[in-house]
């Protein structure tokens, strides 16, 4: 009796060993590769990855207001020229004072500009610094002495930017805005209030369209500036300049 019992076993036995040995087979074959595996878990990762990627603009956000912030502590202990002063060479920029030759820089970095207390701005280099609009605050008592401006491949530097430098109206004669990714047509129609500016360039503006209209009607808004413009083909066609024409001025 056991002996049939136990062949019928093994008879039933080795079909499912057989199946689970293809099973097996098959499902070492058909893996996927690393990279689509990968994809796949980013994929259920999916608004985990985006989560961490919304902290970190915000957290990068928050450090670039931060270092904008007004030095008024500063202001009220040195006066407003120390503390513009110490903010250019926090954002790693560079200035000289009215009636000075020596330039101070953050590369270069010595505590000689407490010594001018009394002595106002007449250039800043902010070029690739992360100077934002805020920052704008700490330069409210150089209206009339600022000369030049260089803002040169500044990363937050955008039209609402440049509709505020409208406070050195009276002042400002160099203005240096290019490779600024930020700056459109429309932040270039704000410049049309310093009308002392002399030279003004917008080389590299990725946001521009049309570059040589933008650049004619530039010199049509400042007649008595000379404006750089690098880094375009200038292949417009002229039957756009009206509608480029009415934007700016808008």
């Amino acid at each position: 009796m056991a002996a049939p019992l136990l062949s019928s076993f093994r008879s039933c036995r080795r079909p499912a060993l057989l199946v689970k040995w293809r099973l097996m087979s098959s499902s070492a074959v058909s893996k996927p590769p690393l990279h689509t595996r990968l994809l796949l878990y980013l994929t259920k990762r999916f608004y985990d990855v985006e989560m961490l990627l919304s902290w970190t603009s915000k957290y990068k956000e928050r450090g670039i207001q931060k270092k904008n912030v007004h030095f008024g502590y500063t202001e009220n202990l040195h006066g407003p020229h120390v503390a513009a002063a110490y903010f250019i060479l926090k954002l790693n920029g560079g200035f000289r004072y009215c009636g000075h030759s020596d330039w101070f820089r953050a590369d270069k970095m010595n505590w000689d500009f407490l010594n001018y207390k009394d002595s106002p701005l007449e250039e800043i280099d902010l070029s690739y610094t992360v100077i934002n609009c805020q920052g704008l605050e700490n330069f409210e008592g150089h209206q009339r002495s600022l000369r030049t401006l260089s803002l040169r491949g500044c990363p937050a530097v955008d039209d609402w930017f440049l509709s505020r430098l409208h406070i050195f109206q009276d002042s400002l004669q160099e203005l240096d805005i290019s490779h600024c990714p930020k700056i459109t047509i429309g932040g270039l129609a704000a410049l049309r209030n310093l009308k002392g500016l002399q030279r003004l360039d917008v080389s590299s503006l990725p946001g521009i369209s049309n570059p040589g209209l933008v650049v004619i009607l530039l010199e049509e808004m400042l007649p008595n500036c000379h404006v750089t413009a690098s880094g375009y083909e200038f292949d417009s066609p002229s039957n756009e300049k009206e509608g480029q024409r009415e934007e700016m001025q808008k």
